[in-house]
């Protein structure tokens, strides 16, 4: 049996969510139609919806105490009050929440704001789709991290300015666990008159979420399914489709929606919202045995600032990708299941100042809810036992 170590990748099932999405395996109904299986289809789409909307009221609200001022000032420029309700938009996942929610956004924004201000650290769908808007018409700014992959906020806050339309940020790095300010990221985009997008797709369901215009989610991230994903948009803010078609989802995203996703989804929020405080005691005490196991290795990113479920070390010499082939009873990463197989060092990595050889020399530990401490330790045991091994015969 393998131990599954690699959470940040995908999370194992919910039970609540397999049994969600089993009835829809038979029931056929296009939730766009106006016959009885389609009704019933769309009901099954909106008690999801709101299972989803009201994980996301939670941990916004949860965080209100960082930004409590913040969330009650109004604002009279592109973004809108932080008190606003907002609207959930299914997608296929979330790269399509993030392109749909910087692109559209910056399509929608006026003449003068061409700039869309990002972090080097940021997920590949949101770096890239920078990076693309960059080579179409706007200025793409990526600005760099410190050594504990914190963004320096007097740098941000000079790079944002009126001509800023977007500022893009991820509240948990999916490489190495650190969070970034996003509350004060925030303010700083909103006191520019820029909208903030957040990819909150790691730190959904297990943390607090500063106030943003825009927020990408993912389903299989909280044990939900693969393939659903959603974009919250606050009340107020404009965004332009990224596709055309039958307009489901109020006009901005095209496409008829899975009745069996959805449910899953919903049903794995609902478990996440019960489960929350758990499910971080959970985690804590899985890195903190783990972190004590591995005196010799660098955590790589702040230790402090960061999320539990996320250990991303590194020891010197190692040969990060023969480790994972020797350990095969163990399922873990050198980073992101994105950018596997590229056999680039990944640009999380280099972005905090590690060479070549300390990003190749990394792996990351991702647990979570179904994590058992004796699997861990096992785990662990095995990776000690190989990395000593490949050392001695290096």
């Amino acid at each position: 049996m393998t131990i599954y170590l690699d959470y940040q990748a995908t999370t194992p099932l919910a039970p609540e969510a397999r049994r969600a999405m089993e009835p829809w395996l038979d029931k056929f109904g296009n939730p766009h139609s106006p016959h009885r299986l389609g009704r019933e289809a769309k009901a099954a789409v909106e008690v999801a919806r709101e299972a989803i909307s009201g994980l996301l009221r939670s941990s916004r609200a949860k965080s209100r105490g960082v930004g409590a001022e913040l969330a009650r000032r109004p604002s009279t420029t592109l973004g809108t009050s932080a008190d606003d309700d907002g609207q959930l938009l299914f997608t296929s996942g979330a790269t399509e929440a993030a392109n749909l929610a910087i692109k559209g956004a910056a399509w929608a924004a006026p003449s003068q704001r061409r700039q869309i201000v990002t972090i080097a650290t940021e997920h590949a769908c949101v770096l890239d789709t920078v990076l693309w808007l960059g080579r179409h018409g706007f200025e793409a700014v990526v600005l760099p991290v410190e050594a504990d992959g914190l963004v320096d906020l007097d740098r941000l806050r000079a790079a944002v300015g009126d001509r800023t339309a977007l500022v893009a940020a991820m509240l948990v790095n999916n490489e190495i666990g650190v969070i970034q300010p996003i509350a004060e990221i925030a303010r700083i985009a909103r006191d520019a008159g820029a909208l903030f997008f957040c990819d909150a797709v790691q730190g959904f369901g297990r943390l607090p979420i500063p106030d943003a215009d825009l927020i990408a989610v993912s389903a299989h991230k909280i044990h939900g399914p693969k393939g659903i994903g959603a974009l919250w948009v606050r009340k107020g803010v404009v965004i332009e489709p990224l596709m055309h078609g039958g307009g489901q989802e109020d006009d901005i995203r095209s496409g008829t929606l899975s009745p069996m996703l959805c449910a899953g989804f919903g049903a794995a929020a609902a478990v996440a919202e019960a489960r929350v405080e758990d499910d971080r005691a959970h985690v804590a005490a899985l890195w903190a045995m783990a972190h004590e196991r591995l005196p010799d290795w660098s955590v790589n990113g702040s230790a402090e600032h960061r999320y539990r479920g996320n250990l991303n070390v590194r020891l010197d010499g190692l040969d990060a990708g023969r480790l994972i082939a020797d350990v095969r009873g163990v399922s873990f990463s050198a980073g992101s299941a994105c950018a596997s197989g590229s056999g680039r060092p990944s640009h999380v990595l280099k972005a905090l100042g590690l060479s070549d050889a300390e990003a190749r020399s990394s792996i990351r530990l991702g647990f979570g809810r179904y994590t058992t401490e004796e699997e861990l330790h096992q785990a662990l045991d095995l990776i000690i036992e190989a990395a000593a091994r490949q050392r001695v015969f290096a």
